[in-house]
Order: structure tokens, then C-alpha cells, then sequence
């Protein structure tokens, strides 16, 4: 046998061994656990064959603790690149069967290196995190590698889409990195999240809880925001990362991608000319007018459970990616708090980062009042909001279905911030607070007079409305551009994006803004 082919011979047989990482038992408790290799997800993720490895000889370097007696190749994370339906994408999936996955010096070189060349080719970066923290080994190297890696999502954000998968734990510093990625997806049952664990809060605080309580998919997903997506499966959520990047550009200089349309541009729904209620105070659905009005009916949600009085999401209007905002009258009402102000000020500055046009359908009473609500900062939080859309230059195309109230009118994509198309259907109400509430102000004093002030108050209320509360005074200052048909919806919107499918705004120059936070 020649050299070379001996030669040969020695990489085949270090390429299975890098491929095996720590080893055919650890790969069995893995999968007993009912979880997946870094590789077998990364195989699940991209197209067939598409997968190029990077830095699977790369070992760690530290001494201590006899770490120089156990050497895996690859260190504890694959990373490479491939496609997705045909599109470039970079991938670093973290091998827990290598040191329980802990986040080495050599481990944050391999992903920072990834993380630079999908910024230079202007490519998506998706990241699968399966960890048990710092390696405590490595101490400060360990730390500065963490370091290394945030300095490049902030680097990266608003350049390429990041996306985070949680299918497994994720603690201390190492929380950081999805959280400044712009999407992550948490597997019920076996990913958390957490800065400091059970053990440390119980002994901080006194206070017993479970991982899954202080920083399961649900928790995460409910109360704190952290997670967009929440999972059953590891299958599932590759499947999301699949079907999310289908709306996304490659970067912020490209348009998403535009997909062919069998759905009739011209596509009227009459169920819409009925689906506002008599009674103002009546609640409908607003996701039965989205999946009405979007192409096939096919809206990804992002955020389902958190915020949920308001709704924000991807969908497709003739073949092209738009996010939709949109309050949910069936929960507070459609009310603009703190939670839902974040919420929807987050994904409006994403999809204008990344040329994403808006679409926001209005039914809002305003903002949630109380001192719980003032005390939590909703001034800021809800000018957070505000920002977004007035700083967003993407198309913004804003449809009020009734209710549009005060400061709350002016935050969700109003003329006043820079909306391009403003419509507004016959049952828009369009005032600075509603009937009731005006009424009080206004004729309180006679209210207290009056003989019958039930009476009086109706008549009021009724003088009100037609003179204020509906859509045609707006239209008569030109903040409304058209009071278009309900059913007619889906066509106005898709002309309109057409219209604005060119549309050039450039904000005055600076170093960056200061947005409240």
C-alpha cells in the first residue's frame, strides 16, 4: 500500500471517529432521552448531500483538571454549512455527548468563525443549543468565548437572520446568545432557560422551584417573551426553522423570496362585510379576517403565547412575505399593555431590518390604565411601539376595523408615523377615546342636571359617534386614504403592495438611535 492511500486510509478512519464525538455510549443516552445527535438534527435541517463541515479536527487546548487525558475531535459542537430548499444557510449545532456540550475557547472559535463568513456572504445563521453552560475547566477562556460569540450577534443583527433552537438546556451566560438572535424555538419537555439554577435561587432566595418552572419552553413562551416558538418535537421544530426561513431574506440587502400565487388576487370574502359585531363592546376573532384575507390561509404566528392581545405573525399576499400586526378584540379586548407594546415593537423593527413590508389591522381601545401598567414603564414600553413604525421605511399598509382610539390610534401604523396606505373599513371609529368616556367629559355637568340621564347619555353617544366616531372624519383630514369594502381587503392590500413594491425612504443620518428601552 502506498503512502498516500495509507494517508487516505488515516482521514476516513479520524473523520468516523470525529463523527462518533464522545463516543456510541453517550450518542445511546442521548437518544434515550429521546433526543438527537448535533449531527442527525443538522441532517433533519438542511437538504439532502448539502451539508460542508467545518473544523472537525479542532481540539480543545486545556491542561487542567486532566483534561489533556481526554481529547475529542470536534469539541463539542459541528458546524458548517448547507441549503434549505435550494438556499444557503451556516449551522452550528452544540454535541452534548462531548463534555455535556459546555461552551469551550475552541468551541466559541468554531462558532465565531461560522458567524463571520455567513455575515460576509450575506447568508442566515442558525444556531442548535444543546449545553451545559461554560466549560468549568477552561474558566476565563470559557467566559471571553461566550464573549466572543455575543460581540458577533450584535455584529450580525439586522445583517442576516439568526435563529436559536433550544433542544436541550441552556444556563448561565450562555442565554444570552438566543436572546440576541432574532427568533428562538423551545422544545416542551426538554429545553430551559435560566441565568442562575434551582439550586442558587433556593439559596439566594428561599424559593423551590423546578428547572421546568423557573425556565421551561412554556414559561418562557407565556410570561417572559424569551421563546417565539414552542415545540413538541425536535422534528417539529426543524420543521419551523424550515417554513420560517421560507419568509425571510438572505439579508438586508435582498427581498424575501416571492413564492407563485394560485390564490385569486381578486379573491372577495363577503363574511367579512358581517364580521364586526353591533354592539362596540362585543368581541370577534381577529385571526378568522387574517387567515380570510392571506394567501391560502397561511399565517406562522410568532409569539402565540405571549402578549396575546396582540397578534404578531408572517403571511403571504400574492406570493410575497409580509408581518402582520394585529390587535385580538377577544383578549382585554385588543388593549394595548406592556407585554404586547414589546412584543409587536420587536417584530416590526425585525421585518424592517430585513425589507419585510407591514401590515397592521387595528381594532384598539387604547392602552391598558392602572398603576401596575404606569409603574411598569408603559409610557416607555409603549413608545418603544411608536418607534418601531416610525422609524420602519419598509411599505407599511394599515387597515382600522373599529375601534381606534387615542394615543393607541396614533401607535398602531397611523398616517402620523409614516404609514404609506391607511385605510379604514365603514365601522373604523376613529376618535380620542370612546363614546362613553367622551360623553363624561364633555357633558358631565349636564349629565348630573338632566331629568333622564339615561336618555340624554344616548342621545349624546349617538351625536358622538356620527360626528366623530367613525371613519369618514379621518378621511376628511386625508389620514385615512379610502374607506374600502370589508370583503374587498385581500385585493386593496395586495394592490397597495404593488404599489409600494419600489418605495425608497431614507432616515436621517446618524450614529445609531436611542430608542427607549
Amino acid at each position: 500500500m502506498s503512502k498516500q492511500l495509507e494517508q487516505v486510509r488515516e482521514l476516513i478512519q479520524l473523520r468516523e471517529k470525529a463523527r462518533l464525538g464522545g463516543g456510541q455510549k453517550r450518542i445511546d443516552a442521548q437518544h434515550a432521552k429521546g433526543k438527537c445527535t448535533a449531527r442527525e438534527r443538522i441532517t433533519m435541517l438542511l437538504d439532502e448531500g448539502s451539508f460542508e463541515e467545518f473544523d472537525m479536527f479542532v481540539t480543545h487546548r486545556s491542561t487542567n483538571f486532566g483534561m489533556q487525558e481526554n481529547v475529542i475531535l470536534g469539541d463539542g459542537v459541528v458546524t458548517g454549512y448547507g441549503t434549505i430548499e435550494g438556499r444557503l444557510v451556516y449551522v452550528f449545532a452544540q454535541d452534548f455527548t462531548v463534555f455535556g456540550g459546555s461552551l469551550s475557547e475552541t468551541m466559541a472559535m468554531k462558532i465565531t468563525k461560522i458567524m463571520e463568513q455567513a455575515m460576509k456572504v450575506g447568508a442566515p445563521l442558525i444556531g442548535i443549543n444543546d449545553s451545559g453552560g461554560a466549560r468549568i475547566q477552561e474558566g476565563v477562556n470559557a467566559l471571553a468565548g461566550y464573549g466572543d460569540i455575543f460581540q458577533n450577534n450584535i455584529l450580525a443583527s439586522g445583517v442576516i437572520p439568526q435563529i436559536s433552537a433550544l433542544f436541550g438546556p441552556c444556563a448561565g451566560g450562555a442565554v444570552y446568545s438566543p436572546a440576541l438572535t432574532d427568533f428562538t424555538i423551545m422544545m416542551k419537555g426538554s429545553s430551559y432557560m435560566f441565568l442562575t439554577g434551582p439550586k442558587v435561587v433556593k439559596t439566594v432566595t428561599g424559593e423551590d422551584v423546578t428547572q421546568e418552572e423557573l425556565g421551561g419552553a412554556l414559561v418562557h413562551a407565556s410570561k417572559s417573551g424569551v421563546a417565539h416558538f414552542t415545540v413538541e418535537t425536535e422534528e417539529d421544530g426543524i420543521e419551523l426553522m424550515r417554513d420560517l426561513l421560507s419568509y425571510l431574506p438572505q439579508n438586508n440587502m435582498e427581498e424575501p423570496p416571492h413564492l407563485e400565487c394560485s390564490d385569486p388576487i381578486d379573491r372577495l370574502e363577503d363574511s367579512l362585510n358581517e364580521i364586526i359585531p353591533d354592539s362596540p363592546n362585543k368581541p370577534y376573532n381577529m385571526y378568522d379576517i387574517i387567515h380570510n384575507i392571506v394567501d391560502q390561509g397561511k399565517f406562522l404566528e410568532v409569539h402565540r403565547e405571549y402578549a396575546t392581545n396582540i397578534i404578531t405573525g408572517f403571511a403571504r399576499f400574492n406570493g410575497s412575505s409580509v408581518g402582520i400586526v394585529a390587535n385580538q378584540p377577544r383578549v382585554l379586548a385588543g388593549v394595548l399593555d406592556i407585554n404586547a407594546s414589546r412584543k409587536a415593537a420587536r417584530f416590526v423593527r425585525f421585518c424592517d431590518a430585513f425589507n419585510i413590508p407591514l401590515v397592521t389591522l387595528v381594532d384598539v381601545p387604547g392602552f391598558l390604565p392602572g398603576t401596575q401598567q404606569e409603574y411598569g414603564g408603559v409610557i416607555l414600553h409603549g413608545a418603544k411601539l411608536l418607534y418601531a413604525y416610525g422609524e420602519a421605511t419598509v411599505p407599511k399598509i394599515t387597515v382600522i376595523l373599529r375601534k381606534a382610539y387615542g394615543g393607541a390610534y396614533i401607535v398602531m401604523g397611523s398616517k402620523h408615523l409614516g404609514g404609506d396606505l391607511n385605510y379604514a373599513w365603514p365601522s373604523a371609529e376613529i376618535a380620542v377615546m370612546g363614546p362613553s368616556g367622551a360623553i363624561e367629559v364633555l357633558y358631565g355637568k349636564e349629565m348630573a342636571e338632566t331629568e333622564d340621564p339615561a336618555l340624554f347619555v344616548a342621545e349624546k353617544e349617538k351625536e358622538y359617534r356620527d360626528n366623530f366616531a367613525n371613519p369618514y372624519n379621518a378621511a376628511r383630514y386625508g389620514y385615512i386614504d379610502d374607506v374600502i369594502e370589508p370583503r374587498n381587503t385581500r385585493f386593496r392590500i395586495i394592490r397597495a403592495l404593488q404599489l409600494l413594491s419600489n418605495k425608497k425612504q431614507s432616515l436621517p443620518p446618524k450614529k445609531h438611535d436611542n430608542l427607549p428601552l
